[in-house]
């Protein structure tokens, strides 16, 4: 169980009305830390809040497309009266899968500005309050897209690499600060936008993760950075690290064209 005193009162979750984010929300409310949640559907935001403050715990909800200019503002409007003692930020998706020359440019800017800009702002806010108080942890909800570049992926592998490649610096600068920070590395994992971007689950021997699971190991090892591997996709991450880069992005190449059978 996450600890309060460290970690408490007060939790910040992007990307938290559904899926990896709602499992952090409810997790961190059975460990009596209240909650910040914030997603860009209302409804799904609002069945979120209600399951989890039946635990006991505040809910607070900002309905929010976090590309919006005023978001970051609002944000630090709507906590500047608690005291915020970890912040998740798992609202990183893929939102423009294409080639990079058939693409607009301004799909993969939102891509860069929702993954790096909104991301380095809400860290940079909430990091400063943690780091003056002398506590509290940072999770960074990155991908081992991030490991390799892949066709139609190549912006969002690009800023996932990034993201793990930040929290690694910033867990040495936060570190002696008493300011835990976590690049939570996940694989292919059963979420709803998973499911509605149309990954193919069932390939004999892929390794899928449930979303319980992987906030649970996220909780556990949040003094555990910089980087976690969750869902024993360890094994995956190294083999991407390897020096064959032409052969690795070959081979993950066709593994996800199994995996997304449209691609």
């Amino acid at each position: 169980m996450i600890d309060e005193q460290r970690y408490g009162p007060w939790a910040v979750i992007a990307g938290g009305s559904e899926g990896v984010g709602a499992s952090f929300a409810h997790q961190l409310a059975d460990a009596g830390i209240h909650v910040v949640l914030i997603a860009r559907k209302p409804g799904p935001l609002a069945e979120t809040a209600d399951a989890v403050r039946r635990k006991g715990v505040q809910v607070r909800t900002l309905a929010m497309d976090l590309l919006d200019p005023s978001a970051v503002d609002e944000i630090r409007q709507s906590t500047q009266d608690i005291d915020v003692g970890i912040l998740v930020f798992n609202a990183g998706a893929n939102s423009y899968g294409h080639e990079f020359l058939e693409g607009e440019l301004e799909g993969f800017q939102g891509v860069i500005d929702l993954n790096l800009g909104t991301q380095l702002a809400l860290t940079h806010h909430f990091g400063r309050q943690m780091r003056m108080r002398g506590r509290g942890g940072i999770i960074l909800v990155g991908s081992l897209a991030g490991y390799l570049g892949q066709a139609r992926q190549s912006v969002y592998s690009g800023v996932k690499a990034f993201s793990r490649v930040f929290a690694e610096g910033l867990w040495l600068e936060l570190s002696e600060y008493g300011v835990d920070v976590l690049e939570l590395v996940l694989g292919v994992t059963r979420t709803p936008a998973m499911e509605r971007a149309g990954l193919n689950f069932d390939i004999p021997g892929l390794n899928v993760s449930e979303p319980d699971d992987v906030a649970r190991e996220g909780l556990a090892n949040v003094a555990n950075g910089p980087v976690y591997i969750a869902g024993g996709n360890e094994t995956a991450a190294e083999q991407r690290s390897g020096l064959d880069r032409a052969g690795l992005a070959l081979g993950a190449h066709e593994a996800t064209k199994r995996l997304l059978p449209d691609e």
